[in-house]
């Protein structure tokens, strides 16, 4: 069972953590307010509050924190990345939802990569399921779908095996430079439940025929 660190105390490092723990990971989480990560840690019950910039415990580090720090914090943290697996949850989300921050030909998840050390793997996951949706998902029925993105095989394998294992099912779309499609992806989500859907209570789901 990998171990898991969650860097961020907001809604979806809340979501996240728990189905990681509901599913038996071992869990940390790290925020900048340590007094807000023990309290998440021991909301989501058998989770560690780790240090801010020190060397996360987990094999895998997802990244909860918004676009507009997430590559920053991963800089700061340096070193203290390496050999890790980050998964970038975020989407650089213009003001109104009509548009993406990041330059044309880039995405929030190639930023990152660029800040972390040359060892660390990024991988794209979980910007494209609204956080109210992940938290009332039972896990009954149709899991959820998860795509994710990312240049190293073994890395996407290692993250396709967590989403399996808190049930959700992963879709590989390609190399890291898919994340700009996955971004737009949660652009058109965004833009469904304002005018067609009227609802952020809705999933993206891929249904073989």
């Amino acid at each position: 069972m990998g171990s898991i660190s969650i860097i961020g105390v907001g809604g979806m490092a809340r979501v996240l953590g728990a189905r990681a723990r509901q599913s038996g990971h071992p869990l940390e989480v790290v925020g900048r307010d340590p007094a807000k990560a023990a309290e998440l840690a021991r909301t989501l019950g058998g989770a560690t509050a780790g240090t801010f910039g020190a060397v996360p415990a987990g094999d895998i580090v997802i990244l909860a924190v918004p676009y507009a720090g997430a590559a920053a914090v991963v800089s700061q943290y340096g070193d203290a990345l390496a050999g890790k697996v980050i998964v970038d949850i975020s989407n650089p989300f213009a003001p109104g939802f009509t548009e993406l921050l990041v330059p044309d030909g880039t995405s929030a998840a190639e930023e990152i990569a660029k800040a972390a050390p040359a060892s660390a793997h990024v991988v794209k996951a979980f910007n494209t399921i609204f956080g109210n949706v992940l938290a009332a998902d039972t896990g009954e029925g149709h899991p959820l779908d998860v795509f994710i993105a990312g240049d190293d095989e073994q890395a996407k394998a290692r993250v396709s095996a967590f989403i399996t294992s808190i049930g959700m099912r992963p879709l590989d779309t390609g190399l890291l430079g898919m994340a700009r499609r996955l971004e737009e992806t949660g652009l058109l989500l965004m833009g469904l439940g304002a005018h067609g859907v009227k609802s952020y209570s809705f999933s993206l789901r891929v249904d073989p025929r």
